[in-house]
């Protein structure tokens, strides 16, 4: 475990994670409440020998992630400075979605089980001078990919009919613009139950937010 970043101030802060700089191109991921960042940084490696975009592991140990730092911004600030378009974003995650789900799963033996990253949204994209990179890869799992499009639909769809959330209108827009790129939403209970427990009124965001998606999706 990395002692040299006690006390000093993240780079960024997550739900989960904190970042800081350890300098010579490369962060620190740490997990505040600890655990296990092995399989995590498995599957990082795995997909980018595949030729996948995810940040170069340097090391993993316990917590903490020792990870390349990329330069640019999320997609999510690109996306709010106005930068990149509504459009162009949605094109832009739908495209990770179908280059991630082209890819056979490491462990499950069932054929139409891809490799998932299950919180798959702008801030978690970062845009670098070489092309989008996705970070965040702590949910990772295995299963059918229309559950992976179903949790971003479902994280965007959180946001944008949430009244109160700065962001609500460009989150409507950017999921009524995936809903496009992505289809009709399979798997949606599923991801409802995977974000059950994301945070205070969870069920009640749900509600809203599948209503939401229902009422966006192309016909």
């Amino acid at each position: 475990m990395i002692d040299a970043v006690a006390g000093t101030t993240p780079l960024a802060s997550g739900r989960d994670a904190d970042v800081y700089a350890l300098g010579s191109g490369r962060v620190l991921r740490r997990y505040r409440r600890g655990g296990d960042v092995r399989a995590e940084a498995e599957v990082m490696v795995h997909l980018r020998e595949m030729g996948y975009p995810v940040p170069l592991v340097h090391r993993a140990d316990g917590p903490d992630l020792e990870l390349q730092r990329l330069a640019g911004p999320t997609l999510l600030d690109a996306l709010v400075a106005g930068d990149v378009a509504v459009d162009g974003a949605a094109l832009m995650m739908a495209d990770l979605h179908r280059r991630l789900h082209a890819l056979p799963a490491r462990r499950s033996a069932d054929p139409g089980h891809r490799i998932l990253h299950l919180d798959l949204h702008p801030a978690n994209v970062m845009l670098t001078p070489d092309g989008p990179v996705v970070i965040d890869w702590r949910n990772t799992d295995e299963g059918p990919p229309p559950l992976d499009l179903a949790t971003t639909a479902l994280i965007a769809a959180e946001v944008a009919a949430d009244p109160t959330e700065p962001l609500a209108h460009p989150a409507h827009d950017f999921l009524a613009a995936f809903l496009i790129e992505a289809g009709p939403v399979g798997s949606l209970d599923r991801a409802v139950e995977l974000r059950a427990h994301a945070g205070p009124d969870a069920g009640a965001r749900s509600a809203r937010a599948t209503a939401l998606i229902r009422a966006l999706e192309p016909q």
